[in-house]
């Protein structure tokens, strides 16, 4: 597997995969069965996401890798986590309660702040899961040819195996939440994960997109995919609809407070909505590199992570922009605020802090 892509042109490029190598086919063990390795270069290596669990920060990346630092990300311990396929994203909706997801279909969920991890569900699963469910919605709903064809595409995800990774996770409380991915994966649980609802038939996506990100706004849920997939679950029927979309790239991301929306990703493009995604305007961020991630601060300040090295700030909105560092940091998949002081940066080499004067 190739090392870290210079270039994220598809939305599955945000991954950064990276696979262990295995000395002979005997010694084989599927990376869901193995245990994640403990090193002293953990938070040097290949990170994806960024949270907090309380006062704690948590980061996720390659080969099941967990790490959790109590001093505002200056020193980090690792987490014992039970798989070692690569992890994309993480959330922890309370200090102790928290899930992360990755390749290979991989659910861990922690109950103890990020310490100790158990598996809950992964891609040798999946399949059946949803061929299970969705053939108990067809006979409820006979001549209903949605469910006819998620039943087939339940057979091909069977027949495939564990190959399909989830890209995000996002928890409203400690029980209820949803996991989205390639290929139109989504589930959601209400029980903290003891069991997962396909969601596949509830979302508008004919063409199977990629969901690269899910993330609340407001009083809304939004999700963000490939080709300019934009959602939002309407609450009435728990349907995530299309948003008309102001580009035909892929969208990386989603960041929002309770009067706006920014989508990103491909090359620069970036777009804002005060009215909930119905209309948007563009931010002219003055890069054609791709964007990677996005936060903003306790003052308001948007920034904007390139995948050349640009640290992107904006102090009106995005009305105009301020480079803080230009082609001096590596690809940063992942950000979190710690306390308004600095940004705590994950991404191609690991934990790297940076002050926002």
């Amino acid at each position: 597997m190739q090392t870290v892509s210079t270039l994220i042109s598809v939305s599955l490029s945000l991954v950064l995969l990276l696979q262990p190598a295995y000395a002979s086919d005997t010694d084989f063990v599927d990376v869901l069965d193995r245990p994640a390795s403990h090193s002293t270069l953990s938070s040097r290596s290949l990170m994806l996401d960024v949270t907090h669990a309380g006062e704690r920060l948590i980061v996720v990346g390659q080969r099941g890798h967990i790490i959790y630092s109590d001093d505002k990300g200056h020193n980090w311990q690792q987490g014992n986590v039970p798989a070692s396929s690569d992890l994309t994203a993480v959330s922890f909706p309370t200090p102790q309660q928290g899930w992360a997801v990755g390749h290979d279909g991989l659910v861990l969920h922690s109950a103890d702040g990020g310490v100790n991890w158990v598996k809950q569900l992964d891609g040798r699963q999946i399949g059946t899961l949803m061929l299970n469910y969705y053939i108990a919605q067809a006979s409820a709903h006979p001549g209903e040819q949605r469910y006819i064809e998620l039943i087939d595409e339940s057979h091909r995800f069977m027949a495939e195996g564990a190959d399909k990774p989830f890209l995000d996770v996002w928890f409203e409380n400690s029980t209820s939440g949803y996991i989205v991915g390639a290929f139109n994966l989504i589930f959601r649980t209400d029980d903290g994960g003891q069991t997962w609802t396909p969601q596949q038939h509830l979302v508008d996506n004919p063409y199977a997109l990629h969901l690269n990100a899910i993330t609340q706004a407001g009083e809304s849920l939004y999700i963000a995919g490939e080709q300019g997939l934009l959602l939002k679950k309407e609450p009435h029927n728990q349907q995530f609809v299309t948003l008309p979309s102001p580009y035909e790239g892929s969208f990386f991301g989603l960041l929002g407070n309770s009067t706006q929306l920014v989508a990103y990703g491909l090359r620069g493009h970036a777009f804002l909505s005060t009215n909930e995604g119905e209309t948007w305007t563009t931010i002219n961020t003055g890069t054609s590199a791709s964007l990677t991630t996005a936060t903003r601060d306790a003052q308001g300040r948007l920034f904007l992570f390139c995948q050349d090295g640009q640290v992107l700030m904006s102090e009106d909105n995005g009305l105009n922009f301020t480079s803080l560092a230009s082609n001096t940091l590596p690809l940063i998949a992942g950000v979190a605020v710690e306390r308004d002081e600095y940004l705590v940066l994950v991404g191609a080499q690991g934990v790297h802090l940076l002050t926002v004067k």
